[in-house]
């Protein structure tokens, strides 16, 4: 096999940690870039495992990024939400994988700091080994091992709760039928009387600054939202799977404007999120490959 059939079978993982640790597919996509070009002036003879080697090369590349992006962070208006991929119905069937890409689960991996998140990404998503993860992030095994044990009580605290038998498809439909109604008592049955609404312009487009508290203030947003876009546009609500969670989109006048996904506790929306940011809908244009 050649070195670039080498990367080609491995690109949907590459892509996947780059993904997980970064929580932004444009640069994991810069990432990629990166990374070949690194494989591609490497003694290939010498490679026992290209998949180990691509990973610990994605991985240190995605590092690095992720310093740089926090640098950027600072100056960003507004709140900041991760990247939203549209992903293939089937991706949903992988319990464990749909659960880390969720966008719930990428906020919380961004309390993590730098190597925390790398460290509990490639041992808790992907599985490797901590041999292979201390070479990926230049530590010893055992500072692995500790590393990896702190990020996962850190996780466990703040990871999205996940009721059994409760269809996450049928609450967001509701949402999504409250949204399109604008109908008071809609939102009061889905919406839990805590809720908060993050929405991520970027300066880009119209958004809250910070995040808003309280079902009835939510509301507001939205019905307020609603009424611009009445005003001048034709208004049209698709669903579409996000990040392996259902979610939907809203048009206006077939423009895509806002991708709407939710975190849902029980049978009510506890926090929802607003990607307005249009540098960040790119990838909603098509179905992204995810592996693990």
């Amino acid at each position: 096999m050649s070195a670039t059939d080498d990367f080609v079978v491995h690109r949907n993982l590459l892509f996947t940690v780059a993904y997980e640790i970064l929580g932004s597919a444009s640069d994991a996509e810069d990432v990629l870039q990166e990374s070949w070009l690194r494989w591609a002036e490497v003694d290939h003879a010498e490679v026992r495992d290209p998949r180990a080697y691509l990973v610990r090369v994605v991985t240190r590349q995605a590092l690095n990024r992720l310093r740089t992006q926090s640098r950027r962070r600072e100056t960003y208006v507004g709140p900041w939400l991760p990247e939203p991929l549209l992903t293939a119905p089937d991706v949903a069937d992988d319990v464990a994988l749909a659960e880390h890409v969720s966008i719930a689960m990428l906020r919380v991996l961004d309390t993590l700091a730098p190597v925390e998140r790398a460290v509990f990404c490639l041992h808790e998503v992907f599985g490797f080994g901590y041999d292979e993860i201390a070479a990926a992030v230049d530590k010893s095994e055992a500072a692995c091992r500790q590393i990896a044990s702190r990020a996962r009580r850190h996780v466990a605290a703040r990871r999205p709760r996940v009721a059994d038998g409760v269809d996450r498809g049928a609450v967001m439909e509701r949402f999504m039928a409250a949204c399109a109604g604008g109908d008071l008592q809609a939102f009061l049955d889905v919406l839990a009387p805590d809720v908060v609404l993050i929405s991520d312009g970027g300066g880009r487009a119209a958004a809250a600054l910070r995040p808003i508290t309280g079902r009835d203030k939510v509301v507001r947003f939205i019905t307020g939202l609603a009424s611009q876009a009445n005003d001048y546009a034709a208004v049209r609500l698709e669903p579409v799977p996000v990040n392996a969670q259902p979610g939907f989109e809203i048009f206006l006048d077939e423009q895509r404007a806002t991708t709407v996904v939710a975190r849902v506790d029980g049978a009510v929306i506890s926090e929802i999120y607003f990607m307005r940011n249009p540098d960040k809908l790119a990838r909603m244009d098509g179905v992204v490959a995810l592996a693990h």
